[in-house]
């Protein structure tokens, strides 16, 4: 049935014209290219699908690589084909020559990024990942047989680096969906409206289910008889969601980041250590996770045994660091901790009792920021104890950690983690993904993270970059730029202060004296280290920001001391200052000015370099 399905798509009559296409590669090609472009409604009335640009993109870009395989050699003969069919279309009067350029440039402008996807292991599903490995042990693609054969002899492989098994299925059950919706909407759009070409789907291949329809035609563009090996005997060779039950958690994990950040794409900080375990399976410890999580949810539970899989995205959330007990506790029971201290670091003790207790009243006042009486103590305890029970329940999974009042994530749990929040697209780097990043964007995401996470991964990430002149001037200009004209600007420049000022080259801090932003804050450093530096080369931008942001510091009489000093040498005195603060942080100014009974200037902001917004994190409640 797979030779006579979705055959009226004008192949034959377009590889009689173009005799250069006629190797077992370039017919594959010319197959899937036609198919894929008459399965997504290109016209057909000339008896060829007719491609448009955005048709164009469409097939290389985002079909070819969920459907086909091809070898890195191979993959000429997509874009090739699509140019030869162009010069076909308008032979047959269907194209003027100022339309056909225009698809054959989109062509060539779409080809790097058609040859990056088609390479891309992300996008491998299970069909196109058997398809590159058989291939590339000399199997013929074409001989069911010997497909067969292959599978048979290679039981137990590994998938591709930075993939596993579950990133296979859940590619491969996309780009099933996506086929089997093609050829239903096909099927559907020419009972409509019936194209003078003939029909591409009758009746009785639409009776066999479009599911088996689209293997058939994948096993055209990959291996013969691939999708239905994977589906009967070698089906284990390609398991199912059924297979993967920590995908529960997964997704759980994944509300977790969207109840914080609304947007999965938002990274959380990389964990300090590289985990791995390689005598543990990942799958395997999340599915024990899983497991405890889901059994800890029943109506015989803890008070907070059902919170397990918050605190498990917390912990994570918190660049993997330790966490405190009590803390916790007091959150959940609406303690008022001080916001500076909701993601301090815990210190994990070398050894405590194995039984839980309370911190006593200095370490609760330092943990949380509220004054505590022996009262307050104890009526905290019940939840405390609860909260202890809940992770020592998680910690017999070998995952998490619990010592004294302290608790976290062990390197088996940080790798599981890691792999959970990934499997659903959760950004979730690792070091080397990280210090891969250029300024601005590590900047962006270490806005919305914890102190000590941002301290650390800035740090790392300077490191990664030889702590070099150029590195640290583009870390200095990207605290200015990101976030620029949002709320969080201020909150941007303050990771200024978790940057080691000793460790600046003098030359960064130097070129930085003239930027609108942080020329006062290298200027600063600068003085501090006793190094020359030249205050006239600072703006006046950068002088109201830096007074702005020592406002945060002070109470309002303080506050109002700081400006009015500021303002006796400010040009146009405290009106001028107002002004030039408005101008450089809108959001910030009113806030700070207002609470000072400071007259907030109506001003625009002047200098347009507004970039990239991060959402900050939300406390999640319960």
């Amino acid at each position: 049935m797979a030779g006579t399905v979705l055959t009226n798509t004008g192949l034959d009559a377009f590889l009689d014209g173009t005799p250069e296409l006629r190797d077992p590669s370039a017919v594959r090609a010319a197959d899937a290219v036609l198919a894929l472009l008459s399965l997504r409604g290109a016209d057909r009335r000339s008896g060829l699908p007719e491609p448009s640009v955005e048709l164009v993109r469409r097939v290389l870009v985002e079909d070819a690589p969920a459907f086909v395989y091809a070898t890195p050699e191979e993959l000429s003969a997509y874009p090739a084909v699509l140019v030869a069919l162009t010069a076909r279309v308008r032979e047959a009067g269907r194209l003027n020559g100022k339309r056909q350029a225009r698809i054959v440039a989109a062509i060539e402008d779409i080809v790097p990024d058609f040859e990056r996807a088609m390479k891309d292991p992300a996008n491998y599903t299970w069909q196109r990942w058997y398809a590159s490995l058989l291939r590339a042990d000399g199997t013929d693609p074409a001989d069911p047989g010997a497909v067969r054969a292959w599978l048979a002899g290679h039981d137990g492989m590994r998938p591709p680096d930075g993939l596993n098994r579950a990133d296979l299925m859940n590619r491969s059950d996309v780009a099933d969906s996506l086929l089997a919706d093609a050829l239903a909407g096909a099927y559907v759009r020419e009972a409509e409206a019936p194209s003078p070409a003939g029909p591409l789907l009758a009746d009785a291949d639409v009776s066999h289910g479009v599911t088996k329809l689209g293997g058939l035609l994948v096993d055209r563009w990959t291996a013969e008889g691939l999708s239905g090996a994977l589906s009967g005997p070698y089906a284990h060779l390609a398991p199912g969601p059924e297979a993967f039950p920590h995908l529960a958690l997964a997704d759980t994990l994944l509300d977790e980041h969207l109840n914080y950040y609304e947007d999965s794409a938002v990274p959380l900080p990389p964990p300090p250590v590289e985990a791995h375990e390689p005598r543990r399976s990942v799958e395997a410890g999340a599915d024990l996770l899983a497991a405890a999580v889901e059994e800890m949810k029943g109506e015989t539970g803890g008070l907070y045994d059902g919170e397990a899989a918050h605190l498990l995205y917390a912990l994570y959330q918190r660049g993997a660091c330790a966490e405190s007990v009590a803390r916790r506790a007091a959150e959940f029971e609406d303690w008022p901790v001080d916001p500076r201290l909701e993601d301090a670091p815990v210190l994990v003790p070398a050894d405590a009792p194995e039984e839980y207790s309370l911190p006593s009243l200095g370490e609760l006042a330092r943990l949380t920021g509220v004054e505590t009486t022996e009262e307050t103590r104890a009526k905290l305890e019940p939840g405390a104890r609860a909260m202890a029970d809940a992770v020592d329940r998680l910690a017999r999974t070998g995952m998490v950690f619990r010592t004294g009042d302290a608790f976290g994530l062990t390197p088996w749990g940080v790798e599981v983690l890691h792999y959970l929040l990934r499997v659903r697209w959760v950004a979730a780097p690792d070091g080397k993904e990280a210090a891969a990043w250029d300024a601005a964007t590590v900047i962006a995401a270490a806005e919305g993270w914890s102190a000590s996470a941002a301290t650390r991964v800035l740090a790392e990430w300077l490191r990664a970059h030889g702590d070099s002149v150029e590195a640290w001037s583009e870390l200095l200009a990207a605290l200015g730029t990101v976030n620029a004209g949002t709320f969080e600007a201020a909150g941007t420049r303050a990771l200024f202060g978790f940057l080691d000022p000793a460790a600046a080259p003098v030359e960064a801090l130097r070129g930085a004296l003239g930027d609108p932003v942080m020329g006062a804050y290298a200027y600063g450093v600068l003085r501090a280290r006793g190094e020359p530096a030249d205050e006239s080369l600072v703006p006046w931008s950068a002088r109201a920001v830096l007074i702005l942001d020592r406002l945060r510091r002070h109470g309002e009489e303080d506050g109002r001391a700081v400006l009015d000093s500021a303002a006796e040498d400010w040009p146009g005195g405290l009106d001028g200052l107002a002004k030039d603060m408005a101008v450089a942080d809108p959001y910030r100014a009113h806030r700070e000015l207002a609470a000072l009974r400071v007259p907030v200037p109506d001003v625009k902001r002047a200098n347009g370099r507004a970039n990239k917004r991060v959402r900050r994190p939300r406390r999640r409640t319960r």
